[in-house]
């Protein structure tokens, strides 16, 4: 099963690909993370499907301490977090860093619930996420694109042929680069960050846009004589659909 063009291909644009990291996952009714906090937030920039080399990356200082479990997957502990920034004092950067964009996320209800409930903290009427970019999840085109498989972050990279190997534990920064290069491959044009022109053997073509400035091609147009013997070689071959007249 595929997407068709209008789902698949996002356009031009301002694109945010981001992740967050936690201090730990157990939900409560409506989504809401029963006390759990936010710690770090990674953001890459891309515009017109290519990276500006635009980053936006924090560590936050929670007020409660990091599960265990939570350590365990990401290795961000409290000692570390101890003379980081609170979210209300990176928060009106963030939402500017990120006020406009399409903001692209793995599994996003989970960063975005994070997000909004980190909103609502701070008690100065801050609209949700979804009123500040516009939001696209990757595992819901991943689900479209291959129904009834694993669509992990780990797995489309096997799948796609990114090499995740340095990933050894998660990190936001880190996995929305990752992620990145996921996007583009999943939603059909640059396929990599670090793509380059010369570059040969690259599992995937990419799309190399023309500059606007670029002389035009010159167009050769056939001659008369050309065009007859054109038509009297096709006779040949009896009646042909595609021959001039």
């Amino acid at each position: 099963m595929s997407l068709d063009n209008a789902e698949l291909i996002q356009g031009a644009g301002r694109v945010i690909v981001f992740d967050t990291e936690t201090t730990g996952m157990n939900m409560g009714a409506g989504g809401v993370h029963i006390g759990h906090r936010v710690i770090e937030i990674g953001c890459i920039e891309l515009i017109n499907r290519r990276p500006t080399g635009r980053t936006y990356h924090v560590y936050i200082k929670p007020d409660r301490l990091v599960d265990p479990e939570a350590i365990a997957v990401h290795g961000i502990t409290d000692e570390y977090l101890q003379d980081k920034p609170s979210f209300s004092a990176i928060a009106d950067e963030f939402i500017a860093f990120i006020d406009g964009a399409e903001l692209v996320a793995h599994n996003a209800s989970f960063d975005i619930n994070f997000l909004d409930h980190e909103f609502r903290l701070l008690n100065k009427g801050l609209p949700e996420t979804k009123e500040i970019c516009k939001i696209t999840d990757t595992l819901a085109i991943a689900k479209k694109l291959f129904p009834g498989k694993r669509n992990n972050l780990d797995v489309l990279c096997t799948r796609y042929g990114i090499d995740n190997s340095h990933r050894t534990l998660h990190g936001a920064l880190l996995d929305a680069e990752i992620l990145a290069d996921v996007y583009l491959f999943m939603t059909g044009g640059q396929t990599k960050l670090n793509l380059s022109q010369d570059s040969a053997g690259a599992q995937g073509s990419g799309i190399r846009r023309l500059a606007a400035t670029r002389v035009p091609l010159k167009v050769v147009q056939a001659t008369d004589d050309e065009l007859k013997a054109h038509d009297e070689r096709l006779g040949i071959v009896g009646d042909a659909l595609w021959t001039i007249h």
